[in-house]
């Protein structure tokens, strides 16, 4: 029996699950099960065990650590499978290590025509949760396509969407996705604006409106809320309160060294949202 009532988007024939041998991928590696089987979907699983660069630390380098660490890869990466396997789901391991592990995500999203990257949080706590880690956040600034960021303990689930909306392009993008989502779905949408201050009110109202008509137009549920305060705070408040599901997000399509880190307010709601937030990418 599939974990979900519909695939959540009309094509996924290829899902791309980065995980670890850390607990915090314990919620990305159960969702992209979830998914693959709902979906129908190959999944391809890719472990890296990170080492630094062997030019520069040659003298210094802890080999018996490297080598314990692409054994538990290698280790965690049958475990994945079997674990696909015991769902019927179709799944194939790719082994990396090396200095960087973003890139090593993205070349495989692209070897094997990934439609998403599914991958975990860190669960930080205090100031260290406004960056949510290297590694996801370099993913995200550099992928070609859409990346579901799964906390430990988050269940995918798509009765409440929330998507936030500054009018942006990038929130437009991300507006889009979720209203995709919810017609499959037939989830209930969120959507939210937050100002600042007095003065922006207005045309966050605006930006609720424009996204509400859009929902409507394609007899989807919806609910606007426009409310005021530091915007990641009452995103994540948002959630808690009307027991949201999922979250979609644009962030920013910047390039070069810029793309390494995203917009803090994606960024920090990745950090404390308790569900999974899925960040809309543009299509290159």
């Amino acid at each position: 029996m599939s974990a979900y009532p519909a695939c959540p988007v009309a094509k996924m024939e290829n899902l791309l699950l980065a995980t670890d041998i850390s607990k915090y991928s314990e919620g990305a590696v159960r969702e992209s099960i979830n998914i693959a089987k709902t979906c129908g979907s190959k999944l391809f699983i890719v472990g890296v065990a990170e080492q630094p660069d062997i030019r520069e630390f040659a003298d210094t380098f802890p080999l018996e650590a490297a080598d314990r660490l692409e054994k538990e890869t290698s280790v965690h990466l049958e475990s994945v499978k079997e674990k696909a396997r015991n769902e019927n789901v179709d799944c194939e391991t790719i082994f990396r290590k090396g200095p960087e592990i973003y890139k090593y995500i993205i070349e495989e999203a692209k070897n094997n025509n990934a439609e998403m990257i599914i991958m975990g949080r860190r669960g930080r706590t205090g100031i260290a949760r406004l960056m949510m880690g290297s590694v996801t956040a370099r993913t995200i600034g550099h992928s070609p396509v859409n990346v579901l960021v799964v906390p430990k303990t988050a269940k995918v689930t798509f009765e409440k969407i929330l998507v936030p909306t500054d009018g942006s392009e990038y929130s437009e993008m991300a507006a889009s996705e979720a209203i995709k989502i919810a017609k499959r779905t037939n989830s209930t949408l969120l959507a939210l604006s937050v100002a600042k201050k007095d003065e922006n009110l207005p045309a966050a109202e605006t930006s609720v409106g424009k996204l509400k008509e859009y929902a409507e137009k394609e007899e989807v549920k919806v609910e606007g809320l426009t409310l005021k305060g530091e915007p990641y705070k009452v995103i994540v408040d948002t959630v808690n309160d009307k027991n949201v599901n999922l979250i979609v997000m644009g962030s920013h399509g910047k390039t070069g060294l810029d793309r390494i880190l995203m917009g803090s307010v994606t960024e920090r709601v990745i950090g404390h949202a308790p569900c999974a937030v899925l960040v809309a990418k543009q299509k290159k």
